[in-house]
């Protein structure tokens, strides 16, 4: 976990724009992604949940990252390519599914861009999010890159 005087300012994932901050101005961190990764608040959503946790490979918290892994799909641990530049999210969906298995369900498509020994990556999904008592979970992933 990165030393707290090493945290951003402005928050990686972009933040989403809404009453509090204008579109097009800079999220800070502690009001965007840190309140879920430093703070210890709960995501209210998936998509809350997709930006922290894009925040946290940013920032290469295995922590948080496997904290809100759901544990049938969660690693042992995570490894974190030396040297790369995360470069950026996009939503470009989020659809909540519904009930499965009596726990609320939603799917987020998103792009992130990173940047790995000067090579560009463009990282395309759908993922699975679980609500399990109150606290959203990432499940499983469709790579939808070519």
């Amino acid at each position: 976990m990165p030393n707290p005087s090493a945290l951003p300012n402005v928050c990686p994932c972009g933040g989403a724009p809404t009453a509090i901050r204008r579109k097009g101005a800079e999220a800070a961190y502690a009001d965007c992604c840190g309140r879920y990764i430093a703070q210890g608040q709960l995501p209210p959503d998936a998509v809350h949940l997709m930006r922290s946790r894009y925040t946290a490979f940013v920032l290469e918290n295995e922590a948080y990252l496997l904290q809100t892994w759901q544990e049938t799909y969660r690693p042992g641990k995570l490894e974190f390519d030396a040297g790369a530049k995360w470069l950026g999210l996009e939503i470009k969906d989020f659809a909540p599914t519904g009930l499965k298995e009596g726990r609320d369900t939603a799917e987020v498509e998103f792009v992130a861009r990173v940047r790995v020994a000067g090579k560009a990556n463009r990282l395309h999904e759908r993922s699975l999010f679980v609500c399990q008592e109150g606290q959203w979970q990432y499940a499983t992933a469709v790579n939808m890159s070519s």
